[in-house]
């Protein structure tokens, strides 16, 4: 379902609503918000850009972080020997906000009006399956053309790279420079990917210094909040974005005004994907020198599911 996308300047659109919302651009019952840009039109025109054949997978491993941040539970598997016979199960517990994962529109609302996506209150998360992830599968999953910016590689090679670890904000100019140094054009339902150097650096880290890097209140790289960051979201019109920053905006949030989680999750629908894997694709990315490329990924299909792992491919 596609529709002619408003200008930033008239948001919100619901007029008596919250600051910043889409509320009714898809419909007054839509689940689905920007992912209604994943059209057959743009499936189709998203196989083109595999050129290559090559398939890289962008989850990071469940197991990780090493030390989940916010008091978040730890991945564990058992795997349960059905003896006598040759058989094995294994029991996953995970919480899906650690290791890679899709923000769903359950996950974070407008925090002074305590309000989720298109009007969805915490009594209706608990009541029902409104708003849940379920909704994305069923509907075919998040699957459409990703272009990738390379921030990290760019700014090592510009001699500013951010510190990953600390609140370091990525302004949009630097993101408007990377994809003109990358030659990238980017198309209406576009997915998103900027990757920082997080998970990089967080892999690099040794056991002592990720306990203590999670027990403290949690800083990371990111993009800035800001107006100007929304607005060139808004006018890309991209159908999700995703990060390999444990946030996609820089941490801890800089702006209650201009919050990026508040206004893309819960004002327009938009999926932010946190803690993708993009080491191996930025470096066949800059080997091809090709930044986009054919994305596939397939969320858990758990009715009201709140997020989930992607199960994401990139494919060039």
């Amino acid at each position: 379902m596609a529709t002619n996308t408003p200008p930033f300047s008239s948001l919100p659109l619901q007029k008596n609503g919250i600051r910043g919302n889409a509320w009714g651009l898809f419909g007054k019952d839509d689940e689905l918000g920007m992912l209604n840009r994943l059209t057959p039109e743009t499936t189709l025109a998203a196989t083109k850009e595999i050129v290559h054949g090559i398939r890289i997978s962008t989850d990071w491993s469940l197991d990780k972080p090493s030390v989940p941040c916010f008091g978040r539970q730890k991945f564990h598997q058992h795997i349960h020997h059905k003896d006598p016979r040759t058989v094995n199960d294994d029991i996953l517990t995970l919480n899906t906000q650690s290791s890679s994962q899709w923000d769903g529109f359950r996950h974070f609302g407008y925090q002074d009006h305590k309000v989720y996506f298109n009007g969805c209150k915490q009594e209706d998360v608990h009541n029902s399956t409104r708003n849940g992830i379920h909704v994305w599968v069923e509907n075919g999953g998040i699957v459409g053309r990703g272009v990738l910016l390379d921030y990290c590689s760019w700014a090592e090679t510009e001699g500013k790279l951010l510190p990953a670890l600390q609140n370091s904000s990525i302004p949009i100019s630097d993101l408007q420079k990377v994809a003109e140094h990358q030659g990238v054009t980017f198309r209406p339902g576009d997915i998103l990917f900027v990757r920082s150097g997080y998970v990089r650096a967080l892999d690099a880290i040794s056991k002592d210094e990720a306990v203590a890097y999670a027990a403290t209140a949690t800083t990371a790289i990111g993009v800035e909040s800001c107006e100007e960051t929304l607005e060139w979201i808004w006018e890309h019109q991209f159908s999700a974005v995703a990060g390999d920053a444990i946030a996609f905006e820089a941490l801890p949030f800089q702006s209650t005004t201009h919050w990026l989680h508040e206004w893309l999750l819960a004002g327009w629908g938009l999926p932010i994907g946190e803690l993708f894997d993009l080491e191996k694709l930025a470096a066949e990315c800059k080997k091809q020198k090709k930044w986009s490329f054919f994305f596939s990924s397939m969320p858990l299909k758990v009715p009201g599911g709140v997020a989930s792992p992607p199960n994401g491919v990139a494919i060039l």
